[in-house]
């Protein structure tokens, strides 16, 4: 018989209790930050339509949908068809992102919210590609998204938003990329490249920092037809590569003496200027960098685009735009949107190399031991006046085990204190405390056990 692997799929994981416990913990911070923005929890199927998702994502994106096939009879006439396709024996997918979800439930329940919709989701999301270094099949997204509105402010506030969770879990030195698909689409007016070969022409210069110049430059010659005349002339009107220390106000002014006689030039710099302004004084202002080069590949993007980099990080760690047309694909109402998405798992491979996690807190306050099979019920008596005053309580699973097996569990659990019951105790109305950390032993009278453990813990 073959041995059945107990690994988990390529780029899939398991979470044991330490770091499930750490991951719960950024969650929490997570939301806290969100809500104090105002944002509200939402939650949407791990499985959407094929038809939700198709054709929202660009060609790239597409590729990377894991596809669900279809069920039963359906499956079973749609293979017994000459030469089916993938459309032809799957219905529905994973879903890619928190992004068109949400679209299509502001299209599904628009009528159920408010004006300006503030959500956050934190969710697991799957995408079909090639696990590397930080990168996986399956991982968590933390977004925040507003609809309903054209302001820039709404810019300002999810740029905010991210910048006030990464400031919280101890980043510094992270910077956040802004460009504007308009300036982009105003820049390749400029040099003549035609409106057919433009989504593909932003893919490749979404490379640049990743594989280099020369690389972006075959790539636009080869593959998206584009002239070598072209490419000279598109590239140095893009500019250098930003940094740290780029003076954003200087990018702008330059671009506005190249493009900005065109409309779409004009307006785009115009939105990034307010981004600026609007968030001088908040959390994101220290870290915004202008970068003509960012194009974020993603087809559904409209206005300015965004994405966190920082020295050391295995590819960004968080990105969004802003997205007017999405929504509309699934009604004709017009719902201007934008949003951010950190992501969680390159947050943790960084905090993690750089030594960031603080001691991890016990997660069980006592363990309260079993004397024998007898005293069990005097030992869940005990268990439960614990719980009910508000500490995290274990009961030992065993009533067989000698106190040497018990103390060794708490040990590996890094349970700081154990509860002994034995018939001593209970004749003299006490229980031994023990402290695991300084291996100390106290009675205490039954009545006074709780204010004990408050002092200690």
């Amino acid at each position: 018989m073959t041995q059945i692997s107990t690994k988990p799929p390529s780029g899939m994981r398991d979470f044991l209790p330490e770091e499930a416990a750490r991951r719960k913990r950024i969650f929490s911070l997570v939301e806290e930050v969100y809500e104090s923005y105002g944002f509200e929890p939402l939650e949407t199927p791990s499985l959407e339509r094929l038809t939700t998702l198709l054709g929202k994502y660009g060609e790239e994106g597409d590729k990377l949908l894991f596809k669900v096939l279809k069920r039963g009879e359906k499956f079973e006439r749609a293979i017994a068809a000459d030469n089916p396709t993938e459309q032809d024996v799957a219905d529905h997918g994973l879903r890619y992102d928190l992004t068109v979800p949400l679209a299509r439930v502001v299209a599904q329940y628009q009528h159920d919210l408010p004006r300006f919709f503030k959500r956050y989701q934190i969710a697991p999301v799957w995408r079909a590609d090639r696990p590397q270094h930080g990168r996986y099949r399956e991982f968590y997204q933390c977004d925040v998204d507003i609809v309903g509105s054209r302001s820039m402010a709404v810019e300002n506030d999810v740029c905010a938003a991210v910048s006030e969770v990464l400031q919280r879990l101890g980043f510094g030195d992270f910077r956040i990329h802004i460009n504007h698909r308009r300036l982009l689409a105003a820049i390749m007016q400029k040099v003549g490249i035609p409106e057919e070969k433009q989504d593909g022409v932003l893919i490749s210069i979404d490379k640049l920092d990743k594989v280099g110049r020369n690389e972006v430059m075959e790539e636009l010659e080869q593959e998206r037809g584009i002239s070598r005349d072209v490419i000279d002339e598109l590239l140095p009107l893009l500019g250098a590569l930003p940094g740290a220390d780029t003076d954003n106000m200087a990018t702008i002014e330059r671009l506005r003496g190249e493009v900005g006689e065109l409309e779409d030039g004009a307006a785009a710099l115009d939105d990034l200027t307010d981004i600026l302004t609007l968030g001088a004084d908040g959390p994101a202002s220290d870290h915004f960098v202008v970068d003509p080069y960012l194009a974020r590949g993603l087809a559904y993007y409209t206005g300015p685009i965004f994405e966190i980099r920082g020295e050391g990080f295995p590819g960004s760690i968080g990105a969004g735009g802003r997205y007017d047309e999405l929504i509309g694909m699934f009604t004709k109402q017009d719902f201007p949107a934008c949003g951010f998405s950190l992501g969680l798992e390159r947050i943790l491979v960084v905090m993690e190399e750089r030594g960031m996690f603080d001691e991890e807190p016990a997660r069980t306050d006592v363990l309260v031991t079993v004397w024998n099979t007898e005293f069990m019920p005097k030992s869940i008596e005990l268990a439960k006046e614990l719980r009910d005053a508000g500490f995290r309580v274990d009961l030992y699973p065993s009533d067989t085990d000698r106190y040497g097996k018990q103390f060794g569990y708490a040990d590996r659990r890094d349970i700081p204190v154990v509860a002994l019951l034995a018939p001593d105790e209970v004749e003299g109305g006490t229980v031994t405390l023990k402290d695991m950390k300084s291996g100390d032993q106290e009675s205490v009278n039954r009545t006074e056990v709780v204010e004990w453990l408050k002092k200690t813990l």
